[in-house]
């Protein structure tokens, strides 16, 4: 994982399954407000540089967004994931997104709850 957090920084992580089939993934920053708003996509490399390809995960590209605000109960969250066509956002919905976004935040609260 490589992470360069702030706007046109770069992003590479790689997701990795159960069975070890290495999935990476590349992007830059759009947006990033402290404890409030996350913005990054695919379609960029750093410095808002077009990327020459898909980042590796999918064909096609998306971008993703990440809200933060106050709740009574602690920190409301919601993401948003926008793909550049419909084909793209099924191709992803059927290599297992939803699962997968909801485990790492499964996993996150987990690790908030040991601090």
């Amino acid at each position: 994982c490589e992470i360069d957090l702030r706007p046109g920084g770069l992003f590479r992580t790689v997701m990795r399954s159960p069975e070890g089939q290495e999935n990476p993934s590349e992007g830059c920053y759009l947006e990033v407000v402290e404890n409030t708003r996350l913005v990054w996509t695919d379609a960029l490399e750093r410095d808002f540089r077009p990327a020459a390809g898909s980042s590796g995960c999918f064909d096609g590209h998306f971008t993703a967004f990440i809200l933060l605000e106050p709740h009574p109960e602690g920190t409301k969250y919601k993401a948003i994931a926008v793909h550049s066509s419909e084909k793209d956002r099924k191709t992803h919905e059927e290599m297992g997104f939803h699962e997968g976004w909801g485990t790492a935040l499964d996993q996150l609260v987990a690790h908030v709850k040991t601090l």
